[in-house]
């Protein structure tokens, strides 16, 4: 083989040397011997409006589903609380995803745990791996709070939180007292979305109602305080920054509930940080009082959110709100509930970003975009699209339901460069692929995981959706507020110019329009 230690090949073109090509070349016909013609006459059947319409009358099988499942939602809760252990009931395997998943996107440790049920506990039950577990998290890593949520495994047999933690602390696996909330996460239904509902109203629930019957429950006493909830968020490293720093300039007394930003942020100075940052179980007492929450991401918190509102508390619902128009609301809402005027800052900030839209609208305005994700992202994208004149063309979110679908359309219908768009909740990607070839766009904004169908159909991607894997630092630049729509801006604008000197770069035959100045 041509790899050795004095000389080292990079995968990229290791395998493209003889040796490994015979190996493919040879793996090929034993395994797929099947003739180049055949294959491409299949492949370019699927590109057809005939197999679009076969592949949107399925029913019972979903193709690469852009969504994830509901317990990695719950780790993420957990990461956001001060000092707090994500424990989740469930096989091993399941765990290293959500650890793999988060630090691959983060690029960052991400710290998690297991009861480790194998077939023996998926027959008699998880109990023991429960009471061992939750011994072994406090004692190793000595978190201040346990988070439970739990896999297929255990809400298929049926397991009981409740009964197995108070069991677990009867045989002192953890004392008495100590916070251990909980959530029922099962991954077969729901999403990722889904599980951070559960796990933070789980959190809530524990402090606000008596902590499964072990204290009395708190008395609400209304102050003036804010609670903010950001939802979901892949980008929540830049953005938690961001609505901290605005909520400062209002001088707001404020509470973030699950801000997992610094743990996914840790400096490299010689010590290691397991936890680091997020709110703190006094914090979360104290959010009790507030006079309202701001609720980030409503598709996202919908359990949480109703649980609020019946505590009494005001709830201001929005749908991830990015630009000139979601910014507004943002600001105009902490502005009501505070009673103070919009600081300068941010009234020039706002000026900044639509000069700079001014300034370029002209290179995205007609442009055609398909777009997939979360529910709330794709509201706040497809507004900011409409605001640069872009034209959102296919809106998917595979755990979007028909409300949500129904509420983008209204925005779509708002603006004359939503007129040709359609919205596609609960459709898959592969759904997508046949959209792209048959309903061509210019550009696709999703995951890592479109770069798939960005070399299968050629359109450009523009990666805004967890998770990205390929590219570094993303998560570390805001999306939100006016400065993170100046980074959405400038993220569109890229793409756009890198397409079109791709597309202009031949010398003498396509370069006459590969220009130094746009």
């Amino acid at each position: 083989m041509p790899q050795n230690a004095d000389k080292v090949i990079d995968h990229e073109m290791l395998f493209r040397e003889p040796e490994y090509q015979q190996l493919f070349a040879t793996k090929k016909e034993f395994e797929f011997n099947h003739a180049d013609v055949k294959i491409d006459e299949i492949r370019n059947w699927t590109k057809t409006p005939e197999y679009k319409e076969k592949n949107f009358a399925r029913e019972a099988l979903t193709v690469n589903p852009a969504k994830a499942c509901q317990p990695l939602g719950a780790v993420y809760v957990a990461n956001g609380f001060a000092k707090t252990m994500s424990f989740v009931h469930g096989s091993q395997g399941c765990v290293a995803y959500y650890r793999s998943h988060f630090s691959r996107h983060f690029k960052e440790p991400t710290s998690c745990v297991s009861s480790s049920m194998t077939e023996d506990a998926a027959v008699f039950g998880g109990l023991n791996n429960m009471v061992d577990g939750l011994a072994n998290t406090y004692n190793l890593y000595k978190p201040d709070m346990i988070a439970v949520s739990t896999t297929c495994m255990a809400e298929v047999i049926g397991d009981d939180l409740n009964a197995f933690i108070k069991t677990a602390k009867e045989k002192g696996s953890v004392p008495a007292a100590f916070d251990v909330p909980f959530a029922h996460t099962p991954a077969f239904v729901g999403s990722h979305v889904t599980g951070y509902d559960n796990a933070l109203l789980g959190v809530l629930q524990h402090f606000w109602d008596g902590k499964s019957g072990t204290a009395p429950a708190l008395e609400r006493k209304p102050n003036d305080s804010i609670n903010f909830i950001g939802g979901f968020d892949g980008f929540v490293v830049g953005n938690m920054k961001e609505v901290r720093r605005i909520f400062d300039l209002f001088g707001a007394d404020v509470t973030i509930l699950c801000d997992p930003s610094e743990v996914w942020n840790t400096p490299t100075d010689g010590e290691f940080r397991m936890y680091e940052g997020g709110t703190t179980k006094e914090e979360v007492e104290r959010a009790l009082n507030a006079k309202a929450t701001i609720v980030f991401q409503e598709y996202c918190c919908e359990k949480t959110a109703k649980y609020i509102a019946e505590k009494g508390q005001e709830v201001v619902l929005l749908n991830a709100p990015v630009g000139v128009a979601g910014t507004d609301e943002f600001i105009m809402a902490i502005s009501r509930l505070t009673g103070k005027p919009v600081p300068a800052q941010l009234e020039k900030e706002r000026g900044q970003l639509i000069d700079a839209m001014a300034d370029s609208q002209a290179h995205l305005h007609g442009k055609k975009y398909a777009l997939y994700g979360d529910p709330d992202q794709m509201i706040g994208y497809t507004q900011f699209l409409l605001e640069l004149g872009a034209e959102p063309t296919h809106v998917l979110a595979t755990n979007g339901n028909d409300d949500w679908a129904a509420k983008v359309q209204k925005v779509l219908d708002a603006s004359p460069f939503g007129a040709g768009g359609k919205v596609y909740p609960k459709r898959d990607l592969w759904h997508l692929r046949s959209l792209l070839f048959t309903e061509p766009v210019d550009f696709l904004i999703g995951n890592t995981y479109a770069k798939y169908l960005e070399r299968d159909t050629g359109v450009p991607l523009i990666r805004l959706v967890f998770p990205i894997f390929d590219r570094h630092h993303y998560h570390r630049y805001p999306t939100w507020g006016y400065e993170g729509a100046l980074r959405l801006l400038t993220m569109f604008l890229d793409e756009f110019f890198e397409t079109l000197d791709a597309n202009t770069i031949i010398p003498g035959k396509t370069d006459y329009s590969y220009d130094i100045i746009r």
